[in-house]
């Protein structure tokens, strides 16, 4: 099959670029390196350098012709999008129209959107949560996440595109940034091993639930073929709080760093953790690699990036 694959360059896309291409299938990919890095970029895959914003968008479609279009390009700091929700929606509600209507206009058969699942239910009712979880957002970038869901089941049911919402717990592994609040993981671990000092938020007790991007690649790929118009929570149904997760890496480094804290961040969720029961029963999807082995080979790929850049 012919795959689009917006913010390919970044890195959760990165990887699924990577495995869609092992598959066998040929893949392009848009991103404009506002956050991802071209050495992500698989070499077998066509690269254009576009912003999902603009009108360029149309002649990428009309020249790959895809026949699925997977969307992880993104404005993807929750704190960012509080500070300038505008910006926020112009990237991830507009940029997510207007390949939308590229989609309408080329005939795209099917429409993968990373998703989001703790942005999207806010505090929760109960734990873990699962598709039917209400949906209270509390930042405009879980808004922005829903309502481009909103807009695919419009697309849907107008047009008959055809998509698949995955809706991630805290995605990480190698290649996550370390900029921004998102990468914890990456943010612990690449400190840690420069021998500086992490600070924690607050008491360090939010828990968040923790995916491996390897498992989340898996997910991409088994919805490829899956017909139903849905959306599936990606997520482990394990619950890691800040310290914990401190501590582990603290370990695996081999460092001697104190548990230091520092001010809550305010609205910060306290508690996040998805059941995958869904995608598990219709599609078999399961989590492969548990917490401390993903973290082991997280630290792994920071210990090999610092080695490099000493060189």
């Amino acid at each position: 099959m012919k795959i689009l694959v917006t913010g390919g360059a970044g890195f959760i896309a990165s990887h699924i670029v990577d495995a869609y291409i092992n598959a066998g299938h040929n893949v392009s990919v848009v991103d404009n390196l506002s956050t991802g890095f071209e050495k992500n970029v698989n070499p077998k895959a066509k690269f254009f350098k576009i912003d999902i914003r603009s009108e360029e968008l149309q002649s990428v479609f009309a020249e790959f012709r895809p026949d699925i279009v997977n969307h992880h390009a993104a404005q993807m700091d929750v704190r960012k999008s509080v500070a300038d929700p505008s910006f926020d929606a112009q990237i991830n509600i507009l940029g997510g129209i207007n390949l939308l209507e590229c989609c309408k206009e080329y005939d795209v058969k099917k429409f993968i959107f990373a998703s989001t699942g703790g942005a999207i239910y806010g505090e929760q009712d109960y734990f873990p949560a699962d598709e039917q979880h209400p949906q209270r957002p509390l930042s405009p970038y879980g808004i922005a996440k829903l309502t481009t869901e909103k807009y695919l089941f419009y697309y849907n049911q107008v047009f008959g595109l055809n998509y698949t919402a995955l809706r991630y717990a805290n995605v990480y592994g190698p290649r996550q940034s370390t900029m921004g609040e998102a990468g914890v993981v990456a943010i612990f671990a690449s400190k840690l091993l420069k021998g500086e000092q992490p600070i924690i938020n607050g008491d360090g007790m939010q828990t968040r639930d923790y995916v491996f991007v390897e498992d989340v690649v898996q997910a991409n790929l088994l919805v490829l073929n899956d017909s139903a118009s849905t959306e599936y929570n990606i997520g482990t149904g394990i619950e890691t709080n800040v310290n914990e997760l401190f501590n582990t890496i603290k370990k695996i480094c081999n460092s001697n760093a104190e548990e230091k804290h520092g001010e809550a961040k305010a609205g910060e969720q306290k508690r996040s953790v998805l059941t995958s029961k869904k995608i598990s029963e219709k599609l078999g999807w399961k989590q492969t690699v548990k917490v401390e082995e993903g973290l082991n080979r997280t630290v792994e790929y920071f210990k090999q990036l610092k080695m490099k850049s000493e060189k």
